[in-house]
Parts: C-alpha cells; sequence; structure tokens
C-alpha cells in the first residue's frame, strides 16, 4: 500500500514519493503562463505534500497598517482572482492576521485561540494551530500565508525552514510571471502605437512615382524598427522639372519618425513651389529651427535637387546629408555632389544655404541614399561604403529599377547575416 507523502512528516520513508511528487509540481508549473492558472497548479499540487486544514493569503498592497486584505480563502466557494478582481477582495482591520502580516516574520501558533471580534475568527475558527510565511518583496513582506491545521497541536519546527523557503519561491516566481504579463501588455500597446506611427509615416511618402518626361524613377524605403526617420519627396515642378528631397532626422523609431512628419508639413505648407534647392533648404531649416528642434537637440540632414531635362542641368544644395553619388554615361565618369554642403537642418536658425549646378546628360544616372546604406557593416564589422554603391553604377544599367536593384542585391549579399541597425532608404534618378 502506498502512503500519500506528507511533507511534514519527519520519518523518510516517504522521500522517494515526495521527490517524485516535488519533480511533477515543477515541471507543471514550468508550462503556466498565467499566475492564476499557476496559483492552482501550486495550491492543488500542494495540497498533495503539505497538508493543512485550511490556507489563507493576507495582502497589505496599497494599504496602511493595520489594514489588510485577504487575497485567497481555501474555503471560498468562488474565489477571485487577486490579479485582476482586487475589488472583490474583502478589506479588514487589526487582529490576528494584521499582526502577522506586520511583523516581517515566520511565525507558529500552537494552541490557538482567537477573540471572537477578531476578524480571523471569520476564516480560523475550529483551527489548532497556525503556520504564517512572510513573502518578501524589497526586503519586507507584502502578503504572507497563512497555513492551519486541526488535526494537530503544532507544525513541526524542522520541516518550517524549508517551507518558508519554498513559498518564497514561487511567490517570486508568480510575481515575475506578472510582471512578465504587464511587460507584454504594454509592449503590445507599444507596438500598436509604433505600427500606427509607421502607418501614418508612410502614407506621408509618395503614393506613386510623379511622370517627367526624360526621367526615369526607382525607390527604396526600410525602416529599421515600426516607424523611422528617413524621408524622401518629389516635387513636380513647372517646365517638366523635378526636385527630390531626400532627408534623415537624427535619433531611431517614433522621435525621428515625429520630426520627419514635421519636416513633411513644413515642405508641403510652403505657399511657392520649391525651385530654388538652396533657398528651399533655408526655409526649411528657418521653421525647423525656430519651432521645433532648438528645445531638444534634434537636427535633419536633408539634401534637395532640382533635375531640369529641357536644360540638361541638376541644381542641389545640402545640409549635411550623404552626397549623392552621379555617373556620366558617356565616359564612366562618376562624382559625388558634395560642393554645397552646409549644416543640417535644426541647427542653427539664420543658416543660409548655397546651391551648385551640374550638367545632366542623357543616359546619366544619380543615386541618393540616407547613411543606412552605406554605415550598415557585414559580419566582420566592414561597412558597406560609397564605393560599392559607385562599383554598381558603373555597370551603367538601362532603367533606374534595374539599377537599384542591383544595388539592393549587393548591399543584401554584403549584411547577411546581420541585423539593419538603422533605416535605408535609396532614390535612383535616370536622365532617360
Amino acid at each position: 500500500m502506498t502512503v500519500a507523502p506528507d511533507f511534514f512528516e519527519t520519518e523518510p520513508r516517504n522521500w522517494r514519493a515526495r521527490l517524485a511528487l516535488s519533480v511533477e509540481v515543477v515541471r507543471e508549473l514550468s508550462r503556466a503562463t498565467d499566475p492564476q492558472e499557476m496559483y492552482k497548479v501550486f495550491a492543488r499540487r500542494m495540497a498533495q505534500l503539505f497538508p493543512v486544514s485550511r490556507h489563507l493569503t493576507v495582502s497589505r498592497r496599497g494599504l496602511s497598517a493595520p489594514e489588510f486584505r485577504v487575497a485567497r480563502f481555501s474555503q471560498w466557494a468562488d474565489p477571485a482572482n487577486p490579479w485582476k478582481e482586487s475589488h472583490r477582495l474583502p478589506v479588514h482591520s487589526g487582529g490576528l492576521l494584521a499582526e502577522l502580516l506586520y511583523a516581517d516574520q515566520p511565525r507558529i501558533i500552537d494552541g490557538l485561540v482567537l477573540d471572537a471580534d477578531d476578524p480571523a475568527a471569520e476564516y480560523l475558527a475550529g483551527q489548532k494551530c497556525l503556520l504564517a510565511i512572510p513573502h518578501f518583496e524589497n526586503g519586507a513582506a507584502q502578503t504572507a500565508l497563512v497555513l492551519t491545521r486541526d488535526d494537530t497541536e503544532t507544525f513541526p519546527r524542522d520541516r518550517v525552514a524549508d517551507l518558508v523557503l519554498l513559498s518564497n519561491l514561487f511567490a517570486r516566481a508568480t510575481q515575475t510571471v506578472v510582471l512578465s504579463q504587464k511587460v507584454k501588455e504594454a509592449y503590445d500597446g507599444l507596438d500598436y502605437e509604433l505600427r500606427s506611427i509607421a502607418d501614418i509615416q508612410r502614407s506621408l511618402l509618395p503614393a506613386k512615382y510623379p511622370k517627367v518626361p526624360g526621367l526615369d524613377l526607382a525607390v527604396h524605403y526600410r525602416t529599421a524598427a515600426r516607424a523611422g526617420g528617413d524621408y524622401y519627396d518629389f516635387f513636380p515642378l513647372p517646365n517638366d522639372r523635378l526636385g527630390v528631397l531626400i532627408a534623415d532626422a537624427s535619433g531611431h523609431g517614433a522621435p525621428a519618425a515625429v520630426l520627419m512628419a514635421v519636416v513633411h508639413s513644413i515642405a508641403h505648407t510652403r505657399p511657392d513651389p520649391p525651385l530654388r534647392p538652396g533657398e528651399f533648404l533655408t526655409f526649411l531649416n528657418a521653421h525647423l529651427t525656430r519651432r521645433y528642434t532648438r528645445p531638444t537637440g534634434s537636427f535633419v540632414t536633408a539634401f534637395y535637387a532640382v533635375f531640369d531635362p529641357q536644360n540638361a542641368t541638376l541644381t542641389y544644395a545640402s545640409a549635411g546629408h550623404n552626397p549623392p553619388r552621379l555617373l556620366r554615361a558617356a565616359d564612366g565618369f562618376k562624382m559625388a555632389l558634395n560642393r554645397a554642403q552646409k549644416l543640417p537642418l535644426g541647427i542653427k536658425p539664420d543658416e543660409t544655404y548655397l546651391e551648385q549646378t551640374v550638367p545632366l546628360l542623357p543616359g546619366d544616372q544619380v543615386v541618393f541614399f540616407t547613411d543606412g546604406v552605406i554605415e550598415a557593416v557585414n559580419t566582420d564589422g566592414d561597412m558597406f561604403g560609397s564605393a560599392r554603391i559607385d562599383e554598381e553604377l558603373e555597370t551603367c544599367l538601362p532603367t533606374a529599377d534595374g539599377l537599384l536593384k542591383a544595388l539592393l542585391a549587393s548591399h543584401s549579399l554584403f549584411t547577411e547575416g546581420t541585423a539593419l541597425a538603422d533605416d535605408c532608404t535609396l532614390v535612383v534618378v535616370k536622365r532617360a
């Protein structure tokens, strides 16, 4: 006949049964992800290991001495979930349970006697002995487990230390599950907000490429997080000209996305078309600096170019942005558009941006990019760099989309095995 294991039994005859049951308990607990279900498993299993007549949990969270809340009681027919239904938990003041909870010490009481007006009488009437186990958080008992027996006058002292340790370990494990749930809920809420921000951000980008005679366009846009600080835009201008803006807000994630949206708003509330790159960046900088960036120290790098296929020119201005790369199809000459560099937007309110003009001949192609493209690293820590953009330019592919795909293939091969650390934007413009 198998004898039921009893933790409080001091004879060694049941140690194998207790060990087997303990293994079953921890295995079942390891599968629990909800604190309420975790407690049900623990209570059911502990009833096999530690036979008691009654048990209850008292808490002082959010209360002041001598108040306490009864969070659990084994005799309740319809127990509340203390993590979600605290409003259902009775609150009492004073008496034995308050004394045990606020003492911050384990305690055994033999020959339990209660006054009739003690709040504990409602829960412990008829019990002969009591064991109180404080559950510590930050050095103080926020809750306490109270165990009672009606079939014996005492709890064996030599087993209490182990039970105090085990009970506190379970309490900490349960609290960890609770905190994990809160973290997950907070993460899900934040992730929803970031997805919403990302959706709004993408709605600010051009829905389609403008049709400009003599120009072929292709774009790649990818954020490292849900939302990012990269921004590109097209401005169809009179006489079949096209303005191309690329920008990169400082920082990452939602703050950078908000700053990007501010730049978009300023650019599109301008009353006149942005015909002059230098004057356009001067306008953006003045409004951005005076209203938005100076209190936070944030800034935006930007490059704005006006393509004029009829006059075969490209006029540009730069606010601290990576110089685009230009390839002349006629002779394969490569150049960086770096002769009009000034401070990033948002730093100096009275900054004036100059501009440069270069020829734009049939077949010429220009690649705009943000620093997330050239600063991407491989598994050895080497950066992609602008030289690899030049290598793909040399192929002089017949379409902007073909060049873009070649650049992306080269970039993907180079960064294989590494995570995207920054937003990546590529804009390719080819003179047809």
